[in-house]
């Protein structure tokens, strides 16, 4: 079991890189600027547990926000792929697809659920821009998972 757990970790890293490569090339492209929403859920779920991430300085603040916002980006990656492991899976495009699908779900959801976000609102192009890298994300997650087992 901790072979598995630590295999879909490893792929769930790779599987975060190909997501956050594909971002930000997609910003580097269209010349559109990060999301707030990452930094807003974690400056929302801080609070909900009595975390004050206020510095004095707006700006360390806003920074705080934002790291947070990129490590819970990380944790859900990993996460999803260490669930992934778990479930001992084939890795075949069909499990990446789904994962992918799932790792989006794990992220869209509890924005919504804060009010961050609210994807019932999203127009095509914002529905592509998420969709996109997360399906990358779980088709990578996948293939490093059968590529790991050997």
């Amino acid at each position: 079991m901790a072979g598995s757990l630590m295999l879909g970790a490893v792929a769930g890293a790779a599987g975060t890189v190909a997501l956050n490569a594909a971002t930000y090339a997609d910003m580097a492209l269209r010349g559109r600027p990060a999301s707030g929403v990452p930094a807003e859920v974690a400056s929302r779920l801080a609070g909900k547990v009595g975390l004050d991430l206020s510095a004095g300085d707006e700006e360390a603040t806003a920074n705080r926000r934002s790291g947070l916002g990129a490590l819970l980006g990380l944790a859900t990656g990993v996460g999803v792929g260490m669930a992934y492991g778990l479930l001992g899976r084939r890795g075949d495009l069909r499990d990446g697809l789904m994962l992918g699908l799932a790792a989006m779900a794990a992220s869209d959801a509890p924005a919504a659920a804060l009010g961050v976000t609210d994807p019932r609102e999203w127009g095509v192009e914002a529905w592509v821009a998420d969709l996109l890298p997360h399906l990358l994300y779980g088709v990578v997650t996948a293939t490093a998972w059968r590529a790991l087992r050997g």
